[in-house]
């Protein structure tokens, strides 16, 4: 909140169209910098590079316990590469694929990944645009991003030989796997939607802490939110350092895991390369405060009716500030939504509360263990049956 007040004290008319053009003087600033460095090289701006950003990762996907493998996945349509990890590859049971949201990377899941292992194989992957991941340039139109998405998900899919899946994304990551099961509904088992960003259309929904705070400190709160990522770019050499200070609860999520810098250094060199998938979301978004997506997923009918069979679970935290009261009128199957509030849960469900978190993901992933086996059985009792029939006729005939 330090730069609200300060904000606040810069533009004491409250004017929220001047907080706006601030924000997006950040992002322009840093673009300057990124054009003056272009054009002088030798100058070492920020404290980055591709190497420190896979040392960065390697640190933190040496917690994993189980059998982990990191690979690329190149898509021969698109020429991208996915950076992919993978868990106890050979487990036999239906495999879980992670989608991490804005800013994130395969990291972000190093408190879950050993503990939903245990039974299948665990894939996690970096979208297009962060990460490790091929940084392109992306459309400047939402529907263009959202399909190039959609297909590269479904591209890297049929590169790693998946089949079925059990298909869980958070916040943006549960956006782009809610349009990728609507466009390919028959990939999946299972949808989890973890505190899914781009649902409802733009409202003026808030939090009962934040309805306390002034108007202007709200405006210039949300934005910086989704700019603070420009900043620590511009910040230069004082990205890390700065990082550090505005990121401290990023850290004390990770405490049981990492006792030191180890995580906000990932997040820094994941944010700190070339902002195209960032990019990309803002243009998914609606300016200025980018809360809502241009193409809300609620009001897309396909995403209730796609193979009724099959379930979606929707994962909130009760501290969580995105908007969650369209789920009161929003129905599948002529029911209420399937949603599992964790207590003491911010947006960052899975690493506020990672025991209470794996322990919902595995109970439903047992669950559809056990639909699926009966499914299978079903269908081979037919199969049986029909082979049966057949013989029987063949006899007769003969």
């Amino acid at each position: 909140m330090f730069f609200c007040a300060q904000a606040r004290r810069i533009f004491g008319s409250h004017n929220r169209i001047a907080i706006y053009r601030t924000s997006r003087y950040i992002g322009q600033l840093y673009k300057g910098v990124s054009g003056l460095h272009e054009r002088f090289n030798w100058i070492k701006w920020k404290p980055t590079s591709v190497y420190k950003l896979e040392q960065a990762e390697s640190r933190v996907l040496d917690y994993i316990k189980c059998s982990l493998e990191k690979k690329w996945v190149d898509l021969p349509q698109s020429q991208h590469r996915i950076r992919t990890i993978v868990a106890n590859k050979d487990k036999p049971k239906t495999p879980l694929v992670m989608i991490h949201g804005l800013g994130g990377g395969v990291g972000v899941w190093v408190h879950n990944i050993d503990s939903l292992a245990e039974k299948r194989p665990v894939y996690a992957f970096d979208l297009l645009g962060f990460g490790r991941s091929s940084r392109h340039e992306f459309s400047h139109r939402a529907q263009p991003i959202e399909k190039e998405f959609v297909e590269s998900i479904e591209e890297w899919r049929k590169e790693i030989k998946i089949d079925k899946m059990a298909l869980l994304g958070h916040s943006l990551g549960g956006y782009l796997a809610s349009a990728y099961s609507i466009k390919y509904p028959e990939n999946r088992e299972q949808l989890f939607l973890v505190d899914p960003w781009g649902f409802p259309e733009e409202s003026e929904f808030e939090t009962e802490p934040f309805r306390r705070v002034p108007t202007v400190l709200k405006e210039f709160d949300r934005i910086f939110m989704y700019e603070i990522l420009a900043v620590f770019r511009a910040a230069g050499p004082l990205g890390p350092r700065l990082m550090k200070l505005i990121f401290y609860k990023i850290r004390t999520k990770f405490d049981k895991v990492f006792d030191d810098n180890t995580i906000l250094d990932y997040i820094y060199h994941c944010n700190a390369q070339r902002p195209t998938g960032e990019a990309a979301f803002r243009t998914l978004s609606h300016a200025p405060n980018y809360d809502n997506a241009k193409r809300p997923m609620v009001y897309r009918g396909k995403l209730a009716e796609i193979h009724k069979d099959i379930p979606i679970t929707f994962i909130n935290g009760s501290h969580t500030w995105l908007d969650t009261t369209w789920m009161d009128g929003f129905q599948r199957n002529g029911k209420a939504l399937d949603v599992v509030v964790i207590k003491d849960a911010d947006h960052h469900v899975h690493a506020d509360k990672p025991v209470d978190f794996n322990n919902v993901i595995n109970k439903y992933l047992d669950k559809m263990d056990v639909d699926s086996d009966g499914k299978r059985k079903e269908k081979l009792k037919e199969e049986a049956d029909w082979k049966e029939l057949l013989l029987k006729k063949c006899e007769q005939l003969w």
